[in-house]
């Protein structure tokens, strides 16, 4: 992950924080499972980019005359096999 877990909850507790503060939100729930939620989704979707990561470094590796690593061909091709992961996922994501 891109981030670590306390990142991930500090920036969960600053929303809900900010979200405590507005009167035009109504909550069925308390905001302590909102933010729990949060951490869980963008945990989730960090493990699915490194997930992504991996597998287009993966299908890179396996090439015979790949590009070097950097190099403009190299990005395109990375971006190529992350996005195609991401939309087997169900997401529609650039790489980073």
């Amino acid at each position: 992950m891109k981030i670590s877990r306390d990142k991930i909850n500090h920036i969960s507790s600053l929303l809900v924080k900010d979200f405590a503060k507005r009167d035009e939100l109504d909550y069925t729930v308390e905001l302590n499972d909102v933010r729990l939620d949060i951490t869980r989704v963008m945990t989730e979707i960090l493990q699915l980019d490194d997930k992504a990561d991996a597998a287009a470094r993966k299908i890179l590796d396996s090439y015979s005359n790949a590009p070097r690593e950097g190099s403009p061909e190299w990005d395109i091709m990375y971006h190529k096999h992350f996005e195609e992961y991401m939309n087997k996922k169900g997401l529609n994501k650039k790489g980073p």
